[in-house]
């Protein structure tokens, strides 16, 4: 191979890790001229940010060594699958920014993977068994002893294509007869123990209808699948790792023509979150959430209608990098990601939550004035807004105290605050309702400090955010928090238990300023002094989902529960 065919070395920024070290061996020695990864997602469920890992590895490992990268849907378990997940998952990885080589699916390959069963039953490696599920589990042996032999095990050629045959053409009903590997039921590793390589099933299939009432297990599906692609590097979970001498197996006996490298990293877990597909269905099937989108879920739907982007996502993945050892990544990491990624294009506005009426008794009845706001103060090409400043004025609640400390510098009787692009002002009285609550502030301006500074150089600590109460407009605002309160739920038996109640607020009757009337979904929002939003997608009235805090309001918690 001449220096103009090989493939050039990755970007230098690139992250280093175990796996592209072996590529770069593997493509500068010439033992693969061009690399060929693939993403197999099963299409039962939407995929989480655990997933975005993977994806990331597999497209930017292909990205990064001018290979190519397959996206090829494991579609063997007809009962749980449907096109509706296969739609979202396209859509998950375009939206991270990823393109595929080649789009597939397992069932492509269905007679391809039943002439390879009739090979192996030929060549005396694979057997018809008539045991029962549970029989199966008596009969594989324990970690400590040895496997026996089913009766079966050594039936003849003849008797083995004959069952399948009849397998194959539906003769038999659900759980009768199975295809097995034959290995070695003494093995140390039980996944040799003669495992299964076909099951019955007559369930309708997404893509092939009926016509199949066999279908192949994943063990035997995924090795053939990467060979018939001609992936180089079958990259996977450490869970695989036990599986790994069957993929090899498979591949051996079958004769594929060629033989990928399953190679394991550690897959991402996450705090105060699970990353197990099943128990987020569950969360989605007994209504702990509302659906696979929900804003709480560490899906990556979840994740995009919350707010966060592909940029965050991928910074994310890169930050945690790829290792062999499993370790628990710290929420905040994902958090402090989506915090970089906003603070630089989100669009700052005001809102207020918990509004707290203000009347300036000094400002004119029937003024109204335009004070320019600018759109991100570090970012000048981000433009300029106009807002409504007015008598009556709506501010946080929580910027005033009755009884204020000495190092309170908002809001409370006798004290001076700028009012964010507006003017100084000072509190000289409120009003309470009848059961005590204060429900109006009564201030004074100053008319001199018009855009936030004083002529006569006094200074001011606080800076509060305000709306004009005239042409406010309401609005709903979702707060989310972690989905649970314990580190670690899916140790639980009962992982349900630890669900966070306070994982949703809705804030209904928010104060926002008139610019987000016509709010986009598209664009980030950063409400000043609050987080940053994001427009619900899927709600029919104005609301906003927060995204994530200004700070890490979590940090103490997690040191409490280390």
């Amino acid at each position: 191979m001449s220096d103009n065919d090989k493939t050039p070395a990755p970007d230098l920024k690139a992250p280093v890790n175990f796996i592209r070290s072996i590529i770069r061996d593997d493509l500068d020695s010439g033992k693969h001229s061009t690399l060929q990864t693939r993403f197999p997602p099963e299409p039962n469920g939407h995929l989480h940010i655990g997933h975005a890992k993977s994806i990331c590895l597999n497209f930017g490992v292909a990205e990064d060594f001018k290979g190519k990268c397959n996206l090829r849907f494991d579609d063997t378990n007809p009962e749980k699958e449907d096109i509706e997940y296969v739609n979202a998952i396209i859509d998950d990885v375009k939206w991270l920014g990823f393109e595929w080589s080649g789009l597939y699916h397992s069932s492509d390959y269905f007679q391809q993977l039943y002439d390879y069963a009739v090979e192996l039953i030929k060549q005396g490696k694979a057997y018809v068994d008539s045991l029962s599920a549970e029989e199966i589990r008596e009969y594989r042996g324990t970690l400590t002893e040895p496997g026996r032999e089913s009766p079966d095990r050594n039936r003849s050629i003849e008797d083995n294509l004959d069952l399948f045959a009849r397998m194959r053409a539906g003769e038999f009903e659900d759980g009768k007869y199975l295809l097995r590997a034959r290995i070695d039921m003494a093995s140390p590793n039980i996944n040799m123990r003669d495992p299964a390589l076909y099951r019955i099933k007559k369930a309708h299939h997404q893509r092939t209808g009926d016509e199949w009432p066999i279908y192949p297990m994943y063990d035997y599906t995924h090795c053939i699948s990467d060979a018939i692609e001609g992936i180089t590097h079958s990259l996977c979970t450490l869970e695989f790792e036990d599986h790994r001498p069957l993929y090899d197996w498979v591949l051996d006996e079958v004769k594929t023509p060629c033989h990928p490298q399953q190679i394991e990293f550690a897959r991402l877990q996450l705090k105060y979150t699970i990353t197990s597909k099943r128990k987020l269905n569950l969360l989605v099937v007994d209504k702990h959430v509302d659906g696979w989108d929900d804003p709480r879920m560490p899906t990556i739907s979840g994740l995009r209608r919350r707010g966060y982007t592909s940029v965050a996502i991928r910074d994310f993945c890169d930050r945690i990098g790829v290792t062999k050892k499993d370790s628990f990544i710290e929420m905040a990491v994902l958090e402090n990601s989506i915090r970089e990624d906003l603070n630089h294009h989100a669009t700052r506005v005001m809102g207020v939550l918990n509004p707290l009426k203000v009347t300036i008794k000094n400002y004119p009845d029937d003024l109204t004035e335009e004070l320019l706001a600018h759109n991100h103060p570090q970012q000048p090409e981000m433009g300029t807004r106009t807002v409504n400043f007015s008598k009556v004025i709506y501010i946080e609640r929580n910027d005033f105290l009755e009884d204020a400390p000495r190092k309170f510098f908002r809001l409370s009787v006798g004290r001076e605050v700028r009012l964010r692009y507006a003017y100084y002002v000072t509190c000289t009285d409120f009003v309470k309702d009848e059961n005590g609550e204060v429900i109006e502030l009564i201030c004074e301006y100053d008319p001199a400090t018009k855009g936030g500074s004083s002529p006569d150089g006094r200074k001011v600590k606080g800076t509060i955010h305000w709306v004009s109460a005239e042409h406010a407009i309401d609005a709903t605002v979702n707060l989310y928090d972690r989905l649970f309160t314990h580190p670690n739920p899916a140790a639980s038996e009962n992982f349900t238990e630890h669900l966070n109640p306070e994982s949703l607020t809705v804030l209904k009757n928010c104060k926002l300023e008139a610019s987000l009337a016509d709010a986009s979904e598209e664009i980030h929002y950063q409400f000043e002094r609050t987080g940053y939003f994001v427009k619900d997608n899927k709600s029919d009235d104005l609301t906003f989902n927060r995204t994530v805090t200004l700070r890490d309001a979590w940090a103490k918690i997690d040191k409490q529960n280390q």
